[in-house]
């Protein structure tokens, strides 16, 4: 049996065991002895992925020997991860407009919402009520009001990501160019040893490739020779961390589970349940970015490779994004598959899929679009044209910006939520179906960057044609 269809299985056992941990009242078992597996198969991901992305970028930019090649590859990949950005929030905020999953809630429900939206707005400085309207001063609505103040006294005191919005107030004040800063390292051991500083050491490994490509053959040598031998190694480590993801897929998803379900089946059933038409429009919008803008990105782009080839292709790497909901952690088998399988030179691989694990967001963006509409719409507040082309801007910009930083996914969220004068404590609201949406949208991701490393392999002229 194929590897992807044992990690499918694993995920399967990994559903039924919290489901049956739940109503036999096993969830400290679950939560004590099967949860730190899946914790353990994250680790050993992410402590292969640093020092794989260090030492293959290093290895692809010296067998590419060419700086002016590293920098066409390098523009063309920025340029056209930015494009699939672009398209799939733009895809995101036309089904939230057209399906309008934010009509199906409860009108009185609404009605308090806004009424908790106003009562933020007139006490928070820099904002003002976004359409104008007051249902607040308005006495149709004035037995609303207790309500609307216990809703938003509710979300203060459970604040899901007051560290995150700190974050984000830091970054409010910086410079402009703060993303650059942030990408330059001042120690590179303290990069490889910190979460969230991926931008950092592909900067360094870009810049150590670059100057050995530099100096005299004869210097360079044994250097590459020590490169490529640690990049066997990790790749193999790979191999060898594979061979467990069956049961460790199985420990994440009885885990994952379980604190959702909290010990309660019924309460899984409303986690699963609530927030459906929502979760459907993204999930809708995801499946629409796989299988429709990077279809065409491949069949039109990647000259030489079938989109039968591409999909089954990346299956692996697919379920293992699914079911770590991890990017980064998923990189080493990313790399595996486009290499082996879609048969993109390791020195274009390498290249492009560090930098795509980093900066390419295409499903975060298309969910954070769909979200942040969703969260205006359950408030009764009709964003225009304007504000909506001002979450395209800050979502894409966002994409890139707060990659360098843990959390990435919630940083970007409020970051556009208060560039349109939204209350980013609503970012609760979502939480509950949050995991299982992360999931679908870090499969996106990685099929994305798989995709742009095959249309670059293509442009120049590596792919082997079918």
């Amino acid at each position: 049996m194929a590897l992807h269809w044992k990690i499918v299985l694993g995920m399967a056992a990994g559903v039924a065991w919290a489901l049956l941990a739940t109503v036999l009242h096993m969830d400290g078992i679950t939560q004590n002895w099967i949860a730190p597996f899946g914790d353990i198969f994250i680790n050993l991901l992410k402590l292969i992925a640093l020092p794989l992305v260090l030492f293959s970028i290093i290895k692809g930019i010296a067998d590419l020997k060419d700086i002016r090649r590293l920098g066409r590859l390098g523009i063309r990949t920025l340029i056209l991860y930015l494009l699939t950005t672009v398209m799939a929030v733009c895809i995101g905020l036309l089904l939230v407009n057209l399906l309008g999953p934010g009509k199906t809630m409860d009108q009185e429900m609404r009605i308090k919402n806004r009424i908790a939206y106003e009562l933020w707005a007139h006490e928070t400085e820099g904002v003002e009520v976004l359409d104008g309207l007051s249902f607040t001063a308005d006495p149709a609505y004035a037995g609303y009001l207790a309500q609307g103040q216990a809703a938003l006294e509710s979300l203060k005191e459970n604040d899901p990501v007051v560290g995150q919005r700190e974050t984000v107030n830091d970054r409010s004040h910086a410079s402009p160019l703060q993303f650059l800063l942030d990408m330059v390292p001042s120690n590179i051991f303290l990069a490889l040893s910190s979460n969230g500083l991926m931008l950092q050491i592909i900067f360094f490994a870009l810049f150590f490739g670059i100057v050995l490509l530099l100096i005299s053959p004869g210097q360079a040598a044994p250097v590459l020779l020590l490169v490529d031998g640690l990049n066997a190694v990790f790749l193999k480590m790979v191999d060898v961390v594979m061979l467990g993801a069956p049961f460790f897929v199985f420990a994440l998803m009885a885990a994952t589970l379980g604190k959702m379900a909290g010990g309660n089946l019924a309460h899984l059933g409303e986690v699963l349940y609530s927030l459906t038409s929502y979760a459907l429009v993204v999930v809708l919008g995801l499946a629409l970015q796989v299988f429709g803008v990077y279809a065409m990105l491949v069949k039109w782009m990647a000259k030489g490779l079938t989109l039968k080839r591409f999909y089954k292709g990346m299956q692996k790497a697919q379920v293992l994004a699914f079911s770590t909901s991890s990017s980064a952690a998923t990189l080493p088998v990313t790399m595996q598959c486009v290499e082996h399988e879609l048969k993109v030179p390791p020195r274009i691989g390498s290249f492009v899929l560090p930098i795509g694990a980093t900066v390419n967001m295409d499903g975060t963006s298309l969910y954070i679009a769909v979200a942040v509409v969703y969260l205006a719409q359950i408030h009764l507040i009709q964003l225009d044209l304007l504000q909506q082309l001002t979450i395209v801007l800050t979502a894409t910009l966002a994409s890139i910006g707060a990659s360098a930083v843990p959390s990435a996914g919630l940083i970007m969220m409020i970051m556009v939520l208060q560039s349109v004068g939204l209350n980013p404590l609503w970012i609760s609201i979502i939480l509950p179906v949050d995991r299982i949406l992360d999931m679908c949208r870090t499969v996106v991701n990685v099929t994305g960057d798989a995709a742009v490393a095959g249309v670059m392999a293509s442009l120049d002229h590596e792919l082997p044609q079918e």
